[in-house]
């Protein structure tokens, strides 16, 4: 077994959706993975480590930090929410977690971030890393907040830091929008790996995305430090226009990048909303 093998790594939000997915293929990679979440996963299997944790309670999250290598960060309110479920899930949650992991020691940390940071990018630019965050909803605000957060971890405290804005995980596109986002849980686990392996991290912002011709996202930067992904979007096609045929249009949420989230609660004129 390699040496970096034997690194305790935390990964937070292991019970959601994400982590229910990607949960295998991250043992078969880090056998010492620790799991926490505030619920026990449903199908925790015999030799995984869980412990829970609320991530709104810094003692708990400290407790759970202690003694970590590093630190994957997928937990907290996955979708959009009130305020306040935002605030101590994400906002909070999100701090508690840097902080733990700068009062530990901790090497390495991977933040999910999402596409809705930037959901209110028009659907025709292309954009990168290196442009102003355009959040869609609270929701997106809270990763906006994380990123930021990150940064400052990462410059301040030497923490090496890899933020991955996560378009839309899962075995296929699930509609046309997500033929531009997808990433299948085998390329993910690669960008994670990418965070916690590579030699030159410091600060990252990079693309969740599988290798998907309708991308909106320049993730250049991602295949600077060895991203390939396996799987492409277009071998989906056909699948996701029929999905998209039952939803029908959206006069907001087709123009941004963000889909949904931009056009719920949304009281703008569409002409001055997004850059």
């Amino acid at each position: 077994m390699a040496e970096t093998d034997n690194r305790r790594i935390v990964f937070t939000g292991a019970a959601g959706g994400i982590g229910t997915m990607i949960r295998p293929l991250l043992l078969a990679r880090y056998p010492r993975l620790v799991l926490s979440d505030r619920v026990t996963p449903k199908d925790l299997q015999p030799g995984e480590t869980f412990v829970p944790a609320d991530l709104a309670k810094p003692d708990e999250v400290a407790a759970l930090v202690k003694g970590a290598d590093a630190v994957l960060h997928f937990g907290g309110h996955s979708v959009e929410g009130p305020w306040d479920t935002i605030l101590q899930a994400n906002i909070a949650g999100c701090y508690n977690v840097f902080e733990a992991a700068r009062v530990a020691g901790v090497k390495r940390l991977v933040f999910a971030s999402s596409n809705h940071a930037m959901g209110f990018y028009p659907r025709r630019r292309k954009i990168g890393t290196n442009l102003t965050t355009r959040p869609d909803s609270r929701y997106g605000v809270s990763k906006a907040f994380g990123e930021a957060l990150g940064a400052l971890y990462a410059d301040k405290h030497g923490i090496g830091v890899t933020c991955l804005r996560i378009g839309n995980v899962g075995p296929m596109p699930l509609d046309v929008r997500r033929l531009s986002i997808w990433l299948h849980p085998e390329d993910l686990v690669q960008l994670l790996a990418i965070g916690l392996d590579h030699p030159d991290i410091r600060f990252e912002i990079l693309y969740g995305a599988s290798d998907n011709e309708a991308s909106w996202w320049d993730n250049s930067r991602a295949q600077a430090l060895g991203y390939r992904p396996a799987h492409r979007a277009e071998d989906h096609r056909a699948h996701a226009e029929a999905e998209q045929a039952k939803i029908g249009p959206d006069p907001v949420g087709d123009l941004f990048q963000g889909g949904g989230f931009c056009s719920a609660e949304f009281s703008n004129d569409v002409k001055r909303a997004g850059p």
